[in-house]
Order: C-alpha cells, then sequence, then structure tokens
C-alpha cells in the first residue's frame, strides 16, 4: 500500500509520461490485461487513458478488476486516464527509488 507522499512523489514522475495502453469499447479483457502486464514490466509506473467508459463507476470496476488481476496499485486519476504503478519483481531492475523523508 503506498503511502500519500509516495504517491504525491509518483504523481510528478507520471506527468509528463504518454498514455501506453488504452481501454476501449470492451473494457477489461485478456489483451488489456496482458498490455498492463507487459507495462507494468516494463515501465513499473505508466499512464492508461479510456476512450469509452467516461462514467466514473465503470472506470472505477476496471481499475479494481486491473489492480487485482496485475497487483499494482492505482496512483491517481486524472480526468480519462489513470496512473499505476508496481515495482519491478527483481529489486536489482527497479527503476524507481523512494526518496527517503
Amino acid at each position: 500500500m503506498l503511502k500519500n507522499a509516495q504517491k504525491k512523489y509518483l504523481k510528478g514522475l507520471a506527468h509528463s509520461l504518454k498514455p501506453i495502453v488504452t481501454i476501449g469499447q470492451k473494457g477489461f479483457n485478456a489483451g488489456v490485461c496482458r498490455s498492463v502486464e507487459e507495462a507494468l514490466l516494463a515501465h513499473e509506473l505508466f499512464k492508461l487513458k479510456f476512450n469509452e467508459h467516461k462514467e466514473k463507476e465503470p472506470k472505477k470496476a476496471i481499475l479494481t478488476a486491473i489492480a487485482a488481476e496485475t497487483g499494482c496499485e492505482l496512483v491517481g486519476v486524472i480526468g480519462h486516464t489513470a496512473i499505476l504503478y508496481r515495482p519491478h519483481p527483481e529489486p536489482e531492475k527497479r527503476t524507481i527509488i523512494f526518496p527517503s523523508h
């Protein structure tokens, strides 16, 4: 579980990122799950864009399903874009190091 300071730090890192996974009409399916998993392994932190589901509740349900399926954490949602994070499973390959306060 990320602390608020960690989420704030990740949001700052994600600010300049472009979305690399898109959720379309079909919502969350095996293909999207695979794309999310690949993005998490390659980047740890990435943005996901909703092209269809513009209402808050369907987005929330999809993001909950993604988090449950992939073990990632939702850092935040801004409009139709979500920021997701999961540290690399191999500690030596992690690229995001949180500052110590």
